[in-house]
């Protein structure tokens, strides 16, 4: 059996929480979750929730399977936390024999999805699981070929407000070539801010594309859908995609087409529109092509709920930004407290490179060589609204 000293230390850390006894009861995050119920062995590595906080009350709660964002508390317009992300109460409910998703994962090697599970690297063609309509997705996720999602990282809280998640890679992992060691680093910011670092190193040619799948609901109810919640994007074109969610290769115009978000508009203004890419996705599930060009000062987009005022900025040194919309949500999946998720009742923005990168030589690369570092950036930076005057 695996046992990681780093990740034992945390689960002590977690139940350190909690007072002895027969009748032992633990003391609850922020958030609401019991420390206890993420302490688990999951094929040989342990498991546990780590909890950061900054001096404003913002709490960021997350677990080391798969390197998942459990819950993130924010003030809304009155002050009041209020937990903006989808998740569940327990680690058990993460595992991919209950639950199939990527609720707050670190998604890697490859975000997205590569055609037909096959790329070309230095004139050899490798073949990764085809997971999704035939095409490899989140790096292959399902239970014969575990994606990062669905794996124990190595973990050490520094202080605070600061957790570093570590991956071991090897060689032919999901048919993917290197050695490789990946890391992810959650920092919460004393503005309120979300900071998500990506590194990664390899020992030989291979890909590399890590990115955030938390779903977020900005009302803090994750049984309403998010369609009124406000979205701008920085972006003058987009990806399209045929059927089966590939990406055809087109750099295309968001301009007369209702991905253009160039103006804030609410999510449902045009998610039900009489458009092929709509249909193709069942909604939002494209890729904006960033105006940012990678300036992490620059804000690349933001999402709003009206209601309580709760406003999120994205900031990200990636070119691109996937955009999903929950569209597959069906009311099946329980998260915590109880709460089914109905369709729509969240919506994803992922920060990273685009769709099916490695079969398309003229985008942005993702290759990653020995010798070099692999970084990416992003954050998610909340602030509140006024309320509008009557």
């Amino acid at each position: 059996m695996k046992t990681n000293l780093l990740i034992a230390a945390g689960a002590l850390m977690a139940l350190s929480a909690c007072t002895g006894g027969k009748t032992e009861t633990c003391n609850l995050t922020a958030s609401g979750l019991d420390p206890q119920k993420f302490v688990d062995e999951y094929r040989g590595d342990s498991t546990a929730l780590f909890v950061l906080k900054n001096a404003n009350g913002m709490e960021a709660c997350i677990t080391n399977f798969g390197g998942r964002v459990v819950t993130l508390m924010v003030p809304d317009r009155e002050g009041k936390m209020t937990d903006v992300v989808l998740g569940f109460d327990s680690i058990q409910a993460y595992y991919p024999e209950t639950n199939g998703t990527d609720f707050g994962a670190t998604i890697g090697r490859y975000a997205n999805r590569i055609n037909q599970g096959r790329f070309e690297l230095d004139g050899k063609t490798y073949q990764l699981p085809q997971n999704n309509y035939g095409h490899c997705l989140h790096g292959g996720g399902d239970m014969g070929t575990r994606g990062w999602q669905y794996r124990v990282f190595q973990a050490e809280q520094p202080n605070d407000t600061t957790l570093v998640l570590t991956l071991n890679s090897p060689d032919g992992d999901n048919g993917f070539p290197g050695n490789m060691v990946a890391s992810v680093t959650y920092t919460l910011g004393a503005d309120n801010a979300l900071n998500i670092a990506y590194e990664a190193t390899t020992d030989a040619p291979t890909i590399i594309n890590m990115t955030n799948h938390s779903y977020f609901n900005l009302s803090g109810d994750g049984s309403k859908p998010v369609v009124d919640d406000v979205l701008w994007i920085n972006a003058s074109n987009y990806t399209p995609v045929d059927s089966t969610f590939m990406t055809s290769g087109e750099i295309a115009t968001v301009e007369g087409t209702p991905m253009d978000f160039r103006t804030p508009k609410t999510i449902g203004k045009d998610i039900n529109a009489d458009n092929e890419q709509i249909h193709n996705a069942n909604g939002f599930d494209h890729n904006w092509v960033l105006d940012t060009k990678g300036d992490m000062t620059a804000c690349a987009a933001t999402l709003e709920n009206t209601t309580n005022g709760i406003r999120m900025e994205v900031y990200t040194d990636e070119p691109g930004v996937q955009v999903y919309t929950g569209n597959f949500l069906d009311g099946t999946v329980t998260g915590k407290g109880g709460v089914t998720h109905p369709q729509r009742s969240a919506i994803c923005l992922e920060t990273q490179h685009y769709p099916d990168s490695p079969n398309k030589p003229e985008w942005p690369s993702v290759v990653l060589r020995p010798g070099e570092k692999y970084t990416g950036h992003c954050t998610y930076r909340f602030t509140v609204t006024p309320e509008a005057a009557e």
